[in-house]
């Protein structure tokens, strides 16, 4: 996703942008929200739920990327789809859609049968004094049926039609990203292979396909905790470690600054301001 910042530049002072990039991130062991949710998947390699209603602006559904939706699918690989279950599980990248609208915290090949992995839950619920549609992957294994190394992960979608109707946030939270990579994916143990993508698509193909990518989706060690770019160690719109807001308004996600571009920005800022200080003395 290519951001430009000239017009925001104009109107916002560099003191304020600066404050804003800079934001201090908390040093909380976990960006996971605990909620009771009512409904589980069983274990599974592959499975999906049925459609569930999402609980969300009822008498509109949510505006998403050109559609809008009531109800939702809950894929046990990491992912929600619209109009239909998912069972796909080598994540060959959101740019080539995968034929439904996605959103995925970890779109990657989980497998919760082996013995100490957690299940897929899911359901309403509130959040920040709004309702919520949660999805918890709580602690879960890799194909096949490997518990050796655990994931913690969770996707929330926020009703914000008090903005407009349809509106709402999405927020990935992380608390723990061990593996990267199922058997069937080209891995071992677990990492290489065609690692994890976090982000959304409209599913659709070519040129029609809109989506954003996480940095380091499909980078093999990327995303797990200590790689470059760890979602558990970064942020995005958020100043909790490993939690990443998104804002999705008249159905369009609103401009995504990559974690890095920013990083550029604010060093840039930085010299600007140590330049200035100097002209002042």
């Amino acid at each position: 996703m290519r951001v430009h910042f000239g017009a925001l530049l104009v109107r916002i002072s560099s003191v304020a942008l600066l404050s804003w990039l800079l934001v201090p991130v908390s040093a909380s062991a976990s960006a996971i929200v605990p909620f009771t949710l009512a409904n589980t998947l069983p274990a599974t390699d592959d499975g999906s739920s049925s459609a569930v209603p999402l609980g969300i602006d009822t008498a509109f559904g949510i505006n998403f990327l050109g559609g809008l939706f009531t109800d939702v699918y809950v894929n046990n690989n990491g992912n929600v789809t619209f109009g239909s279950p998912l069972s796909q599980f080598t994540p060959n990248g959101l740019a080539t859609g995968v034929g439904y609208p996605i959103i995925a915290p970890f779109f990657a090949d989980v497998d919760t049968r082996g013995t100490g992995s957690g299940v897929v839950a899911y359901g309403t619920a509130t959040y920040k004094g709004r309702s919520a549609f949660v999805v918890d992957w709580p602690n879960v294994g890799y194909f096949d049926a490997h518990t050796d190394k655990l994931n913690n992960f969770q996707l929330i979608l926020i009703d914000r039609s008090d903005t407009g109707a349809g509106n709402f946030d999405i927020e990935f939270n992380y608390g723990q990203i061990q593996w990267e990579t199922g058997d069937a994916s080209g891995g071992h143990n677990g990492l290489g292979g065609t690692s994890a993508v976090a982000g959304y698509s409209n599913g659709l193909s070519g040129t029609l396909d809109v989506y954003y990518q996480l940095p380091g989706s499909l980078v093999n060690g990327a995303l797990l905790d200590g790689g470059p770019d760890s979602l558990v160690g970064h942020s995005l719109h958020s100043n909790v470690s490993g939690r990443y807001d998104f804002q999705v308004r008249n159905g369009n996600v609103l401009a995504t600054p990559e974690p890095a571009t920013l990083a550029l920005i604010g060093i840039g800022l930085l010299g600007l301001a140590a330049r200035n200080r100097r002209r002042i003395r």
